[in-house]
């Protein structure tokens, strides 16, 4: 039922109102206070409706924030004093998908621990249902604001850039908020929420941000920012139109945040020119399984000074254990104040690397034998997420998809031979596997 990112899926199929209704009823077990909020897809509505009718009739108070960011959401948990978050939202997903993604105070989302304890009550229909007289409350409280005023003061930006803010019709206008108060001159592209995405798909990739991309670059803009659906991701552009890839954003990010002797968290699919440009300032590499879950428990450790994505989840964990796309904005912006990102990003190692999906019949058996075959051919192997073998100058990552029947394929190395003969390895491996 709960994948990493919580629950998610076509909507009447996987997500429907009486599943929102058990996950309500489930929460409200030990929960006295929750929030509640939700990106513009039309089956939000409902799916909100539902699931606070499950809190309330367990006797918990909802605190509903309306169409609201994820981490605008998962920030108020704390602020509210609350015990639980909840956001209505299938984030990146298309506009067919909804889901169900939980908070901790902390801002951290559900763990796995968290996550089963959640899905046995709703298997075994644990509730603890209150008297005719003791339903919750349900009030509807805006934290947009708070959210735009806590980001503009977590910077200081002494000459504002001009942004185009791709809000991709998604649920990011803190973004234009918080910007605007720190003098930012802001021009809106898909600014209009609308849970069909009529303006581009909502993963903020390059092949979906072409029209911000030209915009940036036909314009006088310094910057170019993209959101997805609930805007817990963040991706970005350059002056010229360049968009700046996932892992050039993370070596520049954690290379900012980290200080000499401290760690920055990544997935294991992350490029070595990551772990290479933080090695020059003496900041190493925490590897994790993919998910922004993973990466932020590691953040939370002692030593972590920041956590990222190159899908474009960003965590700073001084501030929130939920990636934050807004304040990702505005560090960005930040740091373009300080010195242009794009001189940032041409500083971080560009090296070649090589991705294919296998189509497989039994994913996990496959991934047992290659895994069985990794251990009596190399020595210096991880297994947090599939199989990852560091052969010195060159990687590879063999993964099962989490949704469909395949299993991935990933080789980098500083040279573009070396990267080929990483990846055809990695290939026999799944080739001799599949056997």
């Amino acid at each position: 039922m709960f994948g990493t990112s919580g629950i998610r899926g076509p909507v009447g199929d996987e997500v429907t109102a009486a599943l929102a209704l058990d996950v309500g009823r489930a929460l409200g077990v030990d929960a006295d206070r929750v929030v509640v909020g939700r990106d513009p897809r039309d089956s939000g509505a409902a799916l909100v409706d539902a699931l606070a009718a499950g809190l309330r009739e367990s006797g918990a108070d909802v605190i509903d924030l309306g169409l609201a960011a994820t981490p605008t959401v998962a920030r108020s948990v704390g602020w509210r004093e609350a015990d639980a978050g909840v956001s209505v939202t299938a984030s990146h997903n298309p506009a067919t998908d909804n889901g169900i993604k939980l908070w901790q105070p902390s801002g951290q989302a559900y763990d796995a621990d968290l996550r089963a304890e959640i899905e046995e009550r709703i298997r075994e229909s644990e509730a603890d249902l209150a008297a005719w007289d003791g339903f919750g409350e349900r009030e509807s409280r805006d934290a947009t604001d708070r959210h735009a005023e806590a980001l503009a003061a977590s910077v200081d930006v002494d000459d504002p850039p001009s942004v185009v803010v791709d809000l991709g019709n998604g649920a990011g206008g803190v973004t234009v908020d918080a910007l605007g108060r720190l003098g930012c001159d802001v021009e809106t592209l898909n600014a209009q929420p609308d849970g069909s995405f009529p303006g581009r798909p909502s993963e903020p990739t390059a092949e979906n941000c072409t029209s911000l991309s030209a915009l940036v670059a036909e314009s006088d803009e310094d910057l170019g920012i993209a959101h997805d659906g609930d805007a817990d991701r963040l991706r970005a552009a350059t002056a010229d139109g360049t968009f700046v890839s996932g892992d050039e954003l993370l070596a520049v990010f954690g290379r900012e945040a980290a200080e000499a002797g401290d760690s920055v968290a990544v997935p294991v699919d992350t490029s070595l020119a990551v772990e290479d440009f933080l090695a020059e300032a003496d900041v190493d590499v925490t590897y994790t399984p993919v998910g922004d879950v993973y990466v932020a428990a590691a953040a939370s450790e002692d030593g972590v000074a920041f956590g990222g994505e190159p899908s474009g989840a960003w965590i700073w964990p001084e501030a929130t254990l939920c990636p934050d796309g807004p304040l990702a904005a505005c560090r960005l912006v930040e740091l373009h104040d300080e010195r242009d990102i794009a001189e940032r990003v041409a500083e971080v190692p560009d090296y070649p690397i090589r991705r294919d999906s296998v189509e497989v019949q039994d994913k996990g058996a496959v991934m047992d034998r290659v895994a069985s075959l990794v251990a009596d051919e190399f020595d210096d192997v991880r297994t947090l997420d599939g199989v990852r073998v560091d052969l010195g100058d060159a990687w590879f990552l063999v993964r099962a998809s989490g949704t469909q029947p395949l299993v991935r394929i990933t080789a980098e190395a500083r040279e573009s031979d070396r990267a080929d003969d990483a990846f055809e390895t990695a290939a026999g491996l799944v080739a001799d596997a599949r056997e």
